[in-house]
C-alpha cells in the first residue's frame, strides 16, 4: 500500500486522473491525501469532486479556500466573480449531495509523523494543537450553526491567534491559518495582501514554515496554496502546490520514498 499526496487541483480533473495513471495508483490498496482547493479555476470542479467522493475512504482531502468559497457561493453568502468556474457544479442534480459531503472533509489532518493542511499553521501551533482547533471548526461547517457560520466566516482581522478568542471571531483566525495564510511575524500576525514569491515578503514578516523555532517542526506539513512558492520538499515540509493551473505541473509525492510524480501543463493560462 503507498499513500500519495497531491497538490491543488481546482478543478482540473483530467491532469488529476493522468497524474494518478502515472502514479499507477490504486484505489484498492492506495490512498490518496489531497491538500484541498479542490475547485474552482479550472474547468471541470464537478467532475473533480464525484471522483474524489466515489474513491471512498481511499482519498482523503482537508479544506482549501477555493472549497470554503464554493461552501459560500452556495448558501448565497457570497457572489460569484467572472474567474470563476463552480456554476455546472451548483447547477448539478447532485450538488445537494456533493456539498454536504465536501462540509463533512477537516480543516486538518494529523497522522503519526504527518500533518496535512491547505495552507500552513502559525509558529506558536503544534501539529496536535492545530488538530484540536480544527476541531472547532469542523463542528461549526458540520452542524446546525453551518448557515451563520458562512455568514462570519470570510475576513482577515482578527490577523493574530489568542487563547481568549471565542466565537466567530476565533473561527474565523483558525479557518485563516489554516486556508489562507503565506506570511506571517515570529509572533504569528499573519498578512493576506501578499500572494508572490517568498522574497516579497513584506517587511517584519517570514513564510510561515521559515520562522525559527516554530512549534509544529517535529511533524512533516503536507501543504498546497501557494503556488508562487512552487514545489519546496524539505524534511518537514512538503508543499505541493506547483502551479499547474498557471502553467506548472500538478505534482503528488509517495510519502513511503518521497518519490516525486508530475504532469506539466499544456499551456499558461
Amino acid at each position: 500500500m503507498a499513500t500519495y499526496a497531491v497538490g491543488d487541483i481546482q478543478g482540473c480533473y483530467d491532469a488529476l486522473r493522468r497524474l494518478l495513471d502515472r502514479c499507477a495508483f490504486d484505489p484498492a490498496n492506495d490512498r490518496l491525501w489531497l491538500v484541498g482547493d479542490l475547485v474552482n479555476r479550472g474547468p471541470q470542479s464537478l467532475e473533480t469532486l464525484r471522483f474524489i467522493r466515489s474513491l471512498g475512504d481511499a482519498a482523503l482531502t482537508v479544506l482549501g479556500n477555493h472549497d470554503l468559497y464554493l461552501l459560500l457561493v452556495a448558501e448565497n453568502k457570497s457572489f460569484p466573480r467572472k474567474e470563476d468556474t463552480l456554476q455546472p457544479l451548483l447547477d448539478a442534480p447532485d450538488a445537494d449531495e456533493l456539498l454536504a459531503w465536501l462540509r463533512h472533509q477537516p480543516l486538518c489532518h494529523s497522522e503519526g509523523d504527518y500533518c496535512l493542511v491547505h495552507a500552513g499553521l502559525l509558529p506558536q501551533w503544534t501539529a496536535a494543537q492545530a488538530r484540536q482547533l480544527a476541531r472547532e471548526v469542523e463542528a461549526a461547517l458540520q452542524g446546525d450553526a453551518f448557515h451563520e457560520f458562512t455568514g462570519n466566516l470570510w475576513g482577515s482581522e482578527p490577523a493574530a491567534w489568542s487563547e481568549t478568542l471565542s466565537g466567530w471571531p476565533r473561527l474565523r483566525v483558525i479557518v485563516n491559518v489554516m486556508t489562507r495564510m503565506r506570511f506571517c511575524t515570529p509572533d504569528g500576525i499573519m498578512e493576506f495582501t501578499r500572494k508572490g514569491k517568498p522574497e516579497n515578503a513584506p517587511p517584519g514578516y517570514l513564510p510561515w514554515f521559515a520562522i525559527a523555532n516554530r512549534r509544529s517542526a517535529d511533524s512533516v506539513l503536507i501543504t498546497g496554496h501557494w503556488s508562487a512558492l512552487g514545489l519546496k520538499i524539505t524534511p518537514n515540509l512538503l508543499a505541493l502546490d506547483s502551479g499547474y493551473l498557471w502553467g506548472g505541473q500538478l505534482s503528488a509525492v509517495r510519502l513511503e520514498d518521497r518519490q516525486l510524480f508530475q504532469i506539466e501543463a499544456a499551456a499558461k493560462r
